[in-house]
């Protein structure tokens, strides 16, 4: 668990960008996963395709977490490729939802790939 009081942002997106920046990475993945499930049990409820893509998109963000979370703090890096894997599969369908703030969305992926650039792999 985490002190979640440190997280004074309004959205969630705006407390999953703030803990990536400030190297939260395991947090930020427990900040999006309401967001996620809430999608997630739409879709199931209605087919909804639309809801399908929008957990998909926020899983992809999750993903992207959890991967730089492995990579710097589990020091796992087999581990953070093939979750990378999903966060790459799962961008692209940001483009393709409509979500309230959705620059957010773009500037928390955006952040994701510029700290993943930085990483090494020998």
């Amino acid at each position: 668990m985490y002190d979640k009081s440190i997280f004074i942002q309004k959205t969630s997106i705006d407390r999953f960008i703030f803990a990536v920046e400030n190297g939260m990475y395991v947090q930020a993945h427990e900040l999006l996963e309401d967001d996620w499930r809430e999608y997630k049990k739409i879709w199931k409820d209605t087919q909804d395709e639309e809801y399908r893509k929008k957990a998909k998109a926020v899983q992809g963000l999750i993903n992207g977490a959890t991967a730089l979370a492995l990579f710097f703090i589990k020091k796992r890096p087999h581990s953070y490729k093939k979750i990378w894997e999903v966060f790459e599969k799962y961008k692209a369908l940001l483009d393709c939802i409509e979500l309230n703030e959705k620059q957010k969305y773009y500037e928390a992926r955006d952040l994701l790939i510029k700290i993943n650039k930085t990483i090494k792999i020998n």
